[in-house]
């Protein structure tokens, strides 16, 4: 592996890591610990991420788990809006509404504090990929299911042959980085 010195970074593409055969063989992993790890990367993502979010009107900003927290909060705290998590069946404490969603294999279920997005608050939606677009359908949905406008969903990267967007369709899609899914 070769190290990279500071100036050859130059785009939030070179601060992502791809792993060959993870979390299986034949996938190759896009791994954002690269951006997280690296000042320069983080503040290249984050400056990104608020200078194509600036243009939208919003309330606050919902993060998907778990590394949409990572983005959002920070997405939301430039911006000064509250910062709403969205997450995984029973990690929340306070009452919530949930919804099951389809996996490749299986089902999953999502959770939102019942008391977080009041009737007509305008959200965005932030994670860190974009890949068959399950895990963002069921953060919109729970989002209107409490009176919510899902404005954007934004991502760091998007794997745009799993066909994402297509699931996502008739909502706003910001990506700041594509690549092919396999």
């Amino acid at each position: 592996m070769t190290v990279k010195k500071m100036t050859d970074y130059k785009s939030i593409e070179d601060y992502i890591i791809s792993v060959p055969d993870f979390p299986k063989p034949g996938i190759l992993f896009r791994d954002v610990t690269g951006i997280l790890s690296n000042a320069e990367g983080l503040k290249l993502t984050l400056d990104t991420l608020n200078e194509v979010l600036a243009h939208y009107e919003f309330d606050a900003v919902a993060g998907l788990e778990a590394r949409g927290f990572l983005f959002g909060v920070s997405v939301a705290e430039h911006f000064g809006k509250p910062f709403i998590p969205i997450r995984k069946k029973g990690k929340l404490p306070r009452e919530t509404v949930s919804v099951e969603y389809d996996l490749e294999y299986g089902s999953a279920c999502m959770e939102i504090h019942k008391d977080s997005v009041k009737p007509g608050d305008r959200v965005i939606i932030v994670d860190d990929l974009l890949a068959t677009g399950g895990t963002a359908k069921a953060g919109i949905k729970l989002i209107e299911m409490l009176g919510g406008k899902v404005e954007c969903c934004a991502f760091v990267i998007e794997l745009f042959d799993l066909k994402g967007r297509e699931t996502l369709d008739g909502y706003r899609i910001e990506t700041l980085t594509r690549f092919p899914g396999h």
